[in-house]
């Protein structure tokens, strides 16, 4: 991660907590320890956060707080060509009249420019995913009650909805902080306790995963990969990982590069 955006990840995560640890902003980067608090002495020096020891806090901390992980601003700017690949790969599973989930993400987000000529019914947790498919298409669109989270441009509640718990989907769309043997992990408890409920709600899980997400980890893990129906993810996966979805029993969808699916688009 270049250091611009890990200085803006800084500055994000001391908006989620008293403190942040540098331990923290490693998980979430996935940078050396030593760069990062070379990082926080520099934003210290700028004036743009305060450094303590073991990590960071805010100079004026919000009313609000923020969730963990990296703000959507910043994501949807990383590997923003596969993102776009994988999320037209997941759109041509979609059938109209079907029910379906997307969760909150900036790999599910590009999902809404194939979605615009659908007829479908969306539940979704992101302000920015419901706020283009009511200006863009004739999808119907659900959005649940909650707070509206700025940073991650998602709407959560940590009291559940009774929005959600009625709400039946075909498949849910959904990203994650990374995936492993383990299965889906994430950044923040609170995005943990939201998609619990969501997945309950879907008959198939589809992981929006680029392949950079397989060397992500995370200490909290939403689902093991039993639960999970497909991965969509790009031509850079490796080997290993290819093999350990198989093993899980996951299928695999290797979406084409944009390139090629321009390509695809035009002959159609």
């Amino acid at each position: 991660m270049h250091e611009t955006e890990r200085h803006r990840v800084i500055i994000a995560a001391v908006q989620t907590r008293p403190v942040v640890t540098v331990a923290d902003i490693c998980e979430v980067t996935g940078s050396s320890e030593a760069t990062i608090r070379r990082d926080i002495a520099a934003l210290d020096q700028r004036g743009d956060v305060r450094r303590v020891r073991g990590g960071a806090e805010a100079i004026n901390p919000p009313e609000q707080t923020a969730l963990m992980g990296r703000p959507f601003a910043v994501n949807e700017t990383i590997n923003i060509e596969q993102k776009r690949a994988i999320a037209q790969a997941a759109a041509e599973l979609c059938n109209d009249g079907e029910p379906i989930i997307i969760n909150g993400g900036t790999t599910t987000y590009q999902m809404v420019h194939f979605l615009t000529s659908r007829r479908l019914s969306v539940f979704t947790n992101s302000f920015a995913i419901a706020e283009y498919l009511i200006h863009n298409s004739r999808n119907s669109v659900v959005i649940p009650g909650g707070t509206v989270y700025r940073e991650q441009n998602v709407i959560l509640s940590p009291f559940g909805g009774v929005v959600a718990s009625h709400f039946y989907a075909k498949r849910m769309f959904i990203g994650c902080q990374g995936i492993g043997a383990h299965g889906l992990m994430e950044a923040d408890p609170m995005v943990v306790q939201s998609e619990l409920g969501l997945i309950g709600q879907a008959d198939e899980l589809i992981v929006l995963a680029d392949s950079s997400k397989f060397s992500g980890r995370s200490s909290l893990i939403l689902c093991g990969l039993d639960r999970i129906a497909a991965v969509v993810t790009d031509a850079g996966i490796r080997d290993e990982d290819r093999q350990m979805l198989e093993t899980a029993g996951v299928r695999l969808i290797v979406a084409a590069s944009t390139a090629q699916a321009d390509r695809q688009a035009f002959v159609a």
